[in-house]
């Protein structure tokens, strides 16, 4: 099976003629997508560097609080994945897509309506992640506006997609259409489901889900972000540009209908597994862990289908850095699709939740598959759209050797981090005790592997600068084509003729989009359901706690500093059920703990310790002393400085408004208690104040630390454990909404 608009055709029947018509290919909006992916990879990777950098030497953020880890961190991540990642997908899509459906895409207008609106939107990240506009839910950073936007640009995008296909001169649409339609439908639900929140001021919102309900919403998102914006519009481009590039026929049509239905059907159910043990349900747990299972099949199906298509041509992936590339990407998706069933298994995951190891896997998959093929396409577009040849084959080749040394430099020494950080955090003496009792040693043990990632990197970033030249010394040499004229016969024009309808039927339902596209749907949408549904019409799945009550006027402004100075990214608030963390941190976490915490804030890696109990543990002058500077009460650590939190002025004007949008996403606030709220606030921070001054700590009750430290010394307080319960019995509290504690 080739591209349609393959220049050989596997099939000795002669294709039907028709009625000829002649169009143009629009080049101009693959080009601005070209332009902006090169300048999104620079920036992204960029930033990308100076936070690995950070991670062992804190005073690379010069003390500013718009560069700290914290908040640099989801700018990294959105610059990589949107900006970066996704101008490269509207790239290869805009460019296959028309040549595929054998028309010029549905509406011009929309074509740039989809580019700039898009990158105005990553520009409003790049402006609002620093200064602390955040709802901290990874990959779903973004305050509600943007939101908005976000969705409204996706269906300009799906409508011009859709459009195009509608419009089409071939029949049948191929495999990376089917994968095309998949990533506009999902991603739609996607960001909808997981976005819903109420707006509190124009740049604040809160999540309409609670504590274990938004956890596996976002995960559910999170996980098939990866799976629908990373994987399946790249896998589509694989489909197109791999046979084009080999002048070769896909190896398996069978294989690449099983490859999409099975693809698209088990990926959803997966997001459970960044979840296990924690306090989520476990039939969700396990049901997230077989799918992940389950997903090994397709992935590599479509991984041997990819590869195998480059039989017989194999001097020509030694000639061409094009295809060098491809390999390397199609190789990296392969390995990060067996990985990462691999870290869904319990055992393995309880080892390896909340370390670099999940570090190491992800950039397998961002560097290795999506940078690799990225890059792969855009020396197959750049020397084409300008109708010359690459300036430069050796520059080339250069980039693809320093990037793939530059991706071993950043993921070796990420897996030997986090297994090292999973095995001492684990680690008992002789006698019982715990080997490593100071979170701290763990971290200095670390440091090393920290700056051979940051080696990798730099390597990473200077193979793109080298490609940048490249691709722009090209564009010199040549002359862009902005209209590229075609001609072809549409097959509404054509005869009726019989045709072979494929395995299954299935090459019917090629003629059918609108049909396929509906089905695709559906079979995304039964594992989302039944996955999510129930954890909120059966009450069960999320059992409350008396004790628990809602979080205070001040501390309510406390956790919106937390969320704003991105501390979730270096910190988890779940404690797991093992006897090495409920020795470490105390009482492991319950399900009915979190009723009111919009949004959850359980992390995904822990650069610091876990925080969840750390309420009363320390006096409130330790807190103080913490932020102003970390290592003044912990020697060696690599927390950043945070003196503006002693500076700055608490925002309370806002308070009404918070309160009174906690309470509509369900937070039993009384009613009045927006007007009583700030009076109460006062109260509680001259207590802090005074406890403060206990510790020789002098400073005034409207300032962002007194409320940073109420919030920080009430997590956990709710409930108490039983002394009476040993290890490997639940107390009555944990029967109501935890797991046994395991030994491990």
């Amino acid at each position: 099976m080739n591209p349609p608009d393959a220049t050989k055709t596997t099939s000795a029947r002669p294709r039907p003629t028709g009625v000829i018509e002649s169009f143009a290919y629009d080049n101009r909006i693959v080009r601005a997508f070209a332009i902006a992916t090169v300048i999104w990879a620079i920036v992204g990777m960029s930033a990308g560097l100076l936070a690995a950098i950070q991670l062992f030497f804190p005073e690379a953020n010069l003390n500013l609080q718009f560069v700290t880890f914290g908040r640099l961190r989801p700018l990294h991540t959105n610059a990589v994945i949107f900006a970066f990642i996704g101008n490269g997908m509207f790239m290869g899509v805009y460019y296959s897509l028309q040549r595929l459906c054998k028309a010029r895409m549905f509406s011009d207008a929309l074509s740039w309506i989809n580019f700039w609106g898009w990158n105005a939107i990553i520009v409003a990240a790049a402006i609002t992640l620093p200064l602390g506009i955040t709802t901290s839910k990874e990959y779903a950073e973004l305050e509600w506006p943007i939101d908005i936007a976000i969705a409204l640009i996706w269906v300009a995008f799906t409508i011009n997609l859709l459009g195009t296909i509608v419009k089409r001169r071939e029949k049948h649409i191929y495999v990376a259409i089917w994968f095309y339609i998949a990533t506009a439908l999902t991603v739609a639900v996607l960001h909808i489901v997981n976005s819903l929140e109420v707006p509190a001021t124009m740049w604040k919102s809160y999540s309409i889900y609670a504590g274990v309900q938004d956890a596996l919403v976002q995960w559910w998102y999170g996980h098939n972000a990866v799976a629908f914006f990373l994987t399946t519009p790249f896998l589509g481009l694989m489909y197109y540009f791999l046979p084009k590039a080999a002048d070769r026929p896909v190896f398996s049509y069978r294989l690449s209908i099983i490859h999409f239905w099975a693809l698209i059907f088990v990926y959803i159910w997966a997001g459970p597994h960044h979840l296990l043990f924690t306090a989520l349900p476990d039939w969700a747990q396990s049901l997230g862990m077989v799918f992940s299972l389950m997903l090994i099949a397709p992935s590599w199906g479509g991984m041997l289908n990819g590869l195998l298509t480059l039989r017989g041509a194999w001097d020509k992936v030694r000639q061409d850095p094009m295809l060098k590339f491809m390999v390397v990407a199609v190789t990296a998706y392969g390995m990060a699709t067996l990985e990462g069933p691999m870290l869904a298994i319990k055992s393995v995951n309880s080892l390896s939740h909340y370390t670099d190891w999940t570090i190491a896997h992800v950039h397998t998959g961002a560097l290795g598959w999506n940078g690799f093929i990225t890059f792969s396409m855009l020396y197959y577009l750049i020397p084409r759209l300008y109708q010359t040849k690459l300036w430069s084959v050796k520059l080339a080749n250069y980039h693809f050797w320093i990037a793939l040394l530059g991706m071993m430099f950043y993921v070796v020494p990420m897996y030997a981090s986090g297994i090292t950080q999973g095995l001492m955090w684990k680690q008992f003496t002789a006698d019982g005790f715990l080997q490593y009792p100071n979170f701290l040693e763990t971290v200095l043990q670390i440091v090393p592997m920290h700056r051979l990632r940051a080696v990798g990197g730099s390597l990473y970033i200077f193979g793109t600068l080298l490609m940048a030249f490249n691709l722009w010394k090209t564009a010199g040499i040549g002359v862009f084509l902005p209209d590229q004229a075609a001609q072809a016969a549409s097959w509404r024009t054509q005869q009726e003729h019989h045709e072979d309808k494929g395995p299954w039927g299935h090459r019917a339902l090629e003629g059918k989009p609108m049909l396929l596209a509906v089905l695709a749907l559906v079979a995304v949408l039964i594992g989302g359901i039944i996955e999510i549904v129930p954890m909120f019409l059966i009450k069960e799945n999320v059992p409350t706690i008396a004790s628990v009550k809602p979080y205070t006027a001040l501390e309510v402004l406390g956790r919106d500093i937390y969320i704003r100075e991105g501390c979730l990214g270096c910190h988890s608030q779940m404690v797991r059920p093992f006897r090495s963390e409920t020795e470490r941190y105390g009482e492991y976490s319950k399900a009915g703990e979190f009723v009111y915490d919009h949004p959850f804030l359980w992390g995904s890696k822990r650069t610091g310790p876990d925080l969840h109990r750390v309420g009363g543990k320390y006096p409130d002058a330790w807190h103080y002393n913490h932020m102003d500077d970390p290592r003044s009460v912990s020697p060696g650590s690599i927390m950043p400085r945070y003196p503006w939190l002693l500076t700055q002025t608490l925002e309370t004007n806002s308070l009404p408004a918070r309160i009174g949008a906690l309470r509509k996403v369900g937070v039993p606030y009384p009613a009045g208690y927006e007007n009583t709220a700030l009076a109460e606030l006062q109260t509680q921070a001259a207590k802090v104040v005074t406890n403060l001054k206990v510790g020789s700590v002098t400073t005034t009750p409207d300032k962002d630390i007194v409320a940073l430290i109420a919030y920080l010394q009430r997590l956990g307080i709710d409930i108490k454990a039983n002394p009476a319960a040993t290890p490997a019995t639940p107390t009555k509290t944990a029967q109501a909404g935890g797991q046994p504690i395991a030994t491990n």
